[in-house]
């Protein structure tokens, strides 16, 4: 579509605005929203009479919580597929394709269809337990070695996806990254990110709020370095391309609010792992390729919040035998404690903004 609107611009003027990347940007985010409210309906239906039932654990495993979410039993999960179908087609027709786009949606595509084959297993066997940890990391290590060869392979992108940038640093702190060292480094950003948002995916609204925080963020921050006007005032590393995974975050944005619309308490559905998985393997990839990957600890700060209150919580528990905090993921502790769903959701998606704003800032103090 892009190319035959292209050859039309020398005929007549306005065809020019399909080359603006702001422009596309904008039609990325309605056209992801709109395809989202139109397919939601019918997905989810289709879900509810496949009984696709998100499976919870009993009492006898996570006490009073059980409670808590006694009324989502009959919840349909596997609502990522909604998301993706949206994200993917408006990103394919208003990104203009190249290197950058084509690796974060093939990593989009993996992960999804991974959480997909988790979600299936849990549905089937009406079980919690799900694919095995082992063979998900195995799933996010092949699709990194994949991403990283379109990355490395290309000559327009080799010597820039070998930098290492920190934020608060105006030079790259490492040119070139080793070829071991950047696989290592790059599966850890998309690993991490995956399994913060799977974390954080546990109560109605909270994991996909906080998503479009963060996709906000990386809209601003794919569109700034592939500015080189932009770059340069902001001392930024100027990677020319990266500007169409603007385009991919606001279409993210868009079908991310089209899946909260549905998911907000109380939910009709829940994104599951094939949602939750693949979401932040597509933000953790940007970050990788906009040269921005240490900034997502400080943008996605609610998904390290809850990744490292699990990580806190085991680890007290195997060394001590005591617990931190009543129970991890960090936001059901504050369930637990006494706070309804609702006020949990809101305020961590407050402190979320918060997080965004000092990400943004980031790009200033150099």
């Amino acid at each position: 579509m892009l190319t035959y609107l292209a050859g039309l611009e020398d005929i007549w003027g306005p065809f020019r605005l399909f080359g603006s990347i702001t422009f596309r940007m904008m039609m990325a985010a309605a056209t992801a929203l709109c395809v989202g409210f139109i397919i939601a309906p019918p997905i989810f239906d289709r879900l509810r009479r496949l009984k696709a039932e998100q499976i919870f654990r009993n009492s006898s495993e996570v006490g009073k919580l059980a409670d808590l979410h006694a009324s989502k039993k009959s919840t349909p999960t596997m609502g990522g597929l909604m998301i993706f179908a949206a994200v993917t087609g408006s990103s394919i027709l208003w990104a203009k394709p190249n290197v950058y786009v084509i690796t974060a949606l093939v990593v989009y595509a993996g992960l999804t269809a991974i959480g997909f084959f988790d979600d299936y297993l849990k549905v089937t066997k009406k079980s919690s337990a799900g694919l095995s940890s082992r063979w998900k990391l195995a799933g996010q290590a092949l699709l990194t070695f994949l991403a990283l060869g379109l990355l490395l392979g290309n000559s327009e992108t080799r010597d820039a996806m070998r930098e290492l940038w920190l934020p608060f640093v105006k030079f790259a702190v490492l040119d070139p990254m080793p070829l071991w060292f950047a696989f290592i480094f790059f599966f850890f950003v998309l690993a991490g990110s995956s399994n913060a948002i799977n974390l954080t995916d546990g109560i109605d609204g909270l994991a996909i709020g906080c998503t479009v925080t963060v996709a906000i963020v990386y809209a601003v921050m794919a569109y700034a370095a592939g500015n080189s006007i932009i770059a340069d005032y902001f001392l930024l590393s100027y990677i020319p391309g990266t500007g169409e995974l603007a385009v991919v975050c606001t279409a993210l944005i868009g079908g991310s609010l089209a899946f909260l619309w549905h998911n907000s308490h109380p939910a009709t559905v829940f994104m599951g792992d094939t949602g939750s998985l693949a979401l932040g393997g597509l933000i953790g990839s940007i970050a990788f390729m906009v040269h921005q990957p240490v900034t997502l600890v400080i943008v996605g700060g609610i998904f390290v919040m809850e990744a490292v209150s699990v990580i806190l919580q085991v680890g007290s528990f195997k060394l001590t035998g005591k617990r931190i905090f009543r129970m991890a993921p960090i936001h059901h502790h504050f369930e637990l404690a006494g706070w309804h769903e609702s006020k949990v959701v809101i305020r961590f998606w407050i402190l979320s903004l918060i997080f965004a704003f000092i990400g943004l800032a980031s790009l200033k103090l150099r």
